[in-house]
């Protein structure tokens, strides 16, 4: 299935920045990643940086799926609330959510500081109230971040107005956020791999999956074989195709990106990602190239022929609230897109074995608003995993939260 719509900016800026090797005979591995997105180029990397034989395979060209239409703000705030976590899992789980969440912004500076070409930037998230009645929740919400040691200042509408310009209630201000071409990101540490030794097979379907006691057999539509100890499965929302049963709902999400404004134009949005209460949200970020990118409008279309059909009218939809925050922000409107992601119940990520296929194939499913945040994540606990070592988000990332 087509995973975008229209042009996304970060694969017309980058292009097809290297074609990687098709599988041409069959491969022996430790582990073999099923994805080369920026999910399965964050877990492969985590697992070839400590020891790991690693093989990543990708049925398209690397990154060309949903990381090429990811708006990729990077966050720690959950869609669902801290507050609302805690009523589904308890507090110490919620909290244990968001700091993991905080503390995976550092990780991904660490991992993206390799290279200077990767858009990465260090931004504060200003999350305002979309109506007076959510002004509640927001301070309940400050509470809770506040109490288990997450930096936030809540904004009174009188301060949004004079700090930013724009009329919102109220408005909670995180000074942990980032932004990052995750297209980019994705082909360096691919290349990287490559050239350390690890392998990268693009243009390479796989139709079987094999497990036995002692590792896993993946088959490709030319009848070769990869053998590993363990696979894991990072396809993006296509991930769901391998498992009987659904653990999540599709989506479509709509963005569309500026031309290059004057710094003095983009005035804190320069440093600041923007998001509102309101479901599904309006957010913006800027990119460093000082483009204006605006995304939200989402829907449950995941059909591809009316996804596309949709993207001018909801971009103009994404241009018109804009307007009406910043009336006097002029913006010529260089691309629009769509892309298809997929979104759990309680907006938590899963990683590691399902019970269908036994303890060798792990799945990464990174979904929901910050799914780089929990890629960065994922590849530490899926390590742990295959290492056979505890770790403090399992089971709270597993698929035994479903089974609470």
């Amino acid at each position: 299935m087509d995973l975008k719509s229209g042009y996304p900016f970060w694969a017309v800026s980058n292009g097809l920045m290297q074609a990687f090797p098709r599988l041409e005979a069959d491969h022996r591995c430790d582990v073999a990643v099923l994805g080369g997105g920026i999910t399965g180029a964050l877990i492969a990397d985590e697992l070839a940086r400590h020891g790991f034989d690693v093989a990543v395979l990708e049925q398209r060209d690397i990154g060309w799926g949903s990381t090429a239409a990811s708006t990729a703000l990077l966050q720690y705030e959950i869609d669902t609330h801290l507050i609302d976590l805690a009523k589904r899992h308890g507090e110490a789980d919620a909290a244990l959510a968001y700091q993991a969440c905080a503390e995976a912004i550092d990780q991904l500076q660490a991992v993206a500081s390799a290279w200077r070409d990767v858009g990465f930037a260090r931004n504060r998230s200003l999350y305002y109230a979309s109506r007076r009645r959510d002004v509640a929740s927001l301070e309940e919400e400050c509470v809770a971040r506040k109490k288990h040691g997450l930096e936030v200042e809540l904004l009174s509408s009188d301060r949004v107005r004079d700090d930013y310009g724009f009329d919102a209630p109220a408005a909670l201000l995180s000074q942990q956020a980032a932004r990052v071409d995750p297209y980019r990101l994705t082909y360096r540490l691919l290349q990287r791999l490559q050239k350390q030794g690890a392998s990268v097979f693009d243009r390479t379907r796989i139709e079987e999956i094999t497990p036995t006691t002692r590792g896993v057999t993946l088959r490709t539509d030319t009848g070769l074989t990869v053998r590993a100890g363990h696979l894991v499965v990072a396809a993006g929302y296509a991930s769901q195709h391998w498992l009987k049963k659904s653990v999540a709902r599709n989506r479509s999400s709509y963005a569309v990106i500026s031309d290059p404004l004057p710094e003095s134009a983009l005035g804190f949005l320069a440093d600041t990602l923007l998001w509102e209460t309101a479901r599904p949200y309006l957010y913006a970020r800027t990119t460093s190239d000082r483009r204006l990118l605006l995304g939200g409008e989402d829907d449950s279309v995941d059909i591809p022929a009316k996804r596309d059909a949709r993207v001018e009218k909801k971009a103009r939809t994404l241009l018109k609230r804009l307007k009406e925050l910043f009336p006097e922000l002029a913006l010529t409107p260089a691309f629009s897109w769509a892309g298809t992601f997929a979104e759990t119940e309680d907006g938590l990520p899963f990683f590691g074995p399902h019970e269908q296929w036994g303890p060798r194939v792990h799945f990464a499913m990174a979904y929901g608003g910050n799914g780089i945040t929990y890629s960065m994540l994922g590849a530490g606990l899926l390590r742990a995993l295959i290492e056979r070592r505890k770790h403090a988000l399992w089971p709270l990332f597993s698929f035994q939260r479903m089974e609470r």
